[in-house]
């Protein structure tokens, strides 16, 4: 499978932002959907995830609350809303497909096994 993340781009603290991964190759039905990023200078760190079944999520602390993801099946696509975004979720995003049925499992990088180009985000003061 083929991911493509788009959506990236430059917005002020407290703004919104959506991002889009979008696969080619199979469909996304019955596949697990990350978005991790990583800051300059910072390892790369887990932040959201929409699970195989279509029907759970897991979040990372930093951004439970303020994002959201999402499938649309007919589109094949996985969005990640991102509301009141801080200085500190500037980062390039990465999207990635999981096989993995355990929940816990989608917050470790490892679990993911096609990862799509990064799309950058800049929040700004």
């Amino acid at each position: 499978v083929q991911l493509q993340a788009s959506g990236g781009g430059v917005v002020q603290a407290g703004e919104s932002l959506r991002l889009s991964c979008t696969a080619s190759g199979r469909t996304l039905r019955g596949v697990g959907v990350g978005w991790l990023r990583q800051a300059p200078g910072k390892e790369r760190e887990f932040v959201a995830a929409s699970h195989r079944s279509g029907s759970g999520t897991v979040f990372s602390n930093s951004v439970k609350g303020r994002f959201t993801i999402a499938r649309d099946n007919a589109k094949n696509t996985v969005y990640l809303q991102m509301n009141y975004l801080k200085l500190e979720d500037t980062a390039v995003y990465y999207c990635a497909a999981s096989a993995s049925i355990i929940y816990s499992s989608l917050s470790n990088e490892n679990a993911y096994n096609y990862w799509g180009q990064g799309t950058l985000v800049t929040v700004s003061s």
